[in-house]
């Protein structure tokens, strides 16, 4: 592989390892927040790749980074490219699983139900009491990919006069519709 990145402009090694420091990154970041989401078969898989790729990278610059403090820019730039373009697609695969807690007057809780009822999602309902009114608190849990579109909905319908509070859930079992 060195006899390959000697053959080339060392601008174009710089750019080289820029790019594969950030595919490197970006699979390091999807690898952790599945190990993290439980999904360890995929991370391990993205493992075998990440490392892969660092292997090569590593072994292309070790020698040289040092004494060659563009190279090392370079490196430094596609790890932080690779951590933000990392973050960015896990954000739009958006895995794993969601939990709302909405808290709302009663006029509004009805409103959310007929929503949730509607789209054949579980929710589950509890009485309650704010510093002025009765309020109701409903908990949702439903796929992370999903989270967004359903609180845009659940605001519009109440007119942003409701209370939201999401959460990451690592594990859970049973409920409606939801059992794994």
């Amino acid at each position: 592989m060195s006899e390959f990145l000697s053959s080339i402009h060392p601008v174009a090694v710089c750019f080289i390892v820029c790019a594969a420091k950030i595919v490197e990154i970006t699979i390091q970041s999807l690898k952790t927040c599945m190990m993290v989401k439980g999904q360890r078969v995929k991370a391990a898989l993205l493992g075998l790749l990440e490392c892969t790729v660092w292997g090569l990278v590593i072994s292309t610059i070790i020698s040289t980074l040092g004494d060659n403090l563009v190279l090392l820019a370079f490196y430094a730039v596609g790890y932080a490219v690779g951590l933000f373009v990392g973050s960015t697609l896990e954000g739009k695969i958006a895995l794993g699983t969601s939990n709302l807690q909405l808290i709302a007057n009663d006029e509004n809780t009805e409103k959310i139900i007929e929503y949730l009822r509607a789209g054949s999602r579980g929710y589950t309902v509890f009485d309650g009491h704010g510093s002025k009114d009765k309020m109701n608190m409903i908990l949702i849990v439903l796929p992370r990919r999903e989270c967004g579109r359903v609180l845009k909905e659940i605001r519009k319908l109440c007119q942003n006069n409701v209370f939201v509070v999401a959460s990451e859930v690592s594990k859970y079992a049973g409920g409606y519709g939801m059992v794994k």
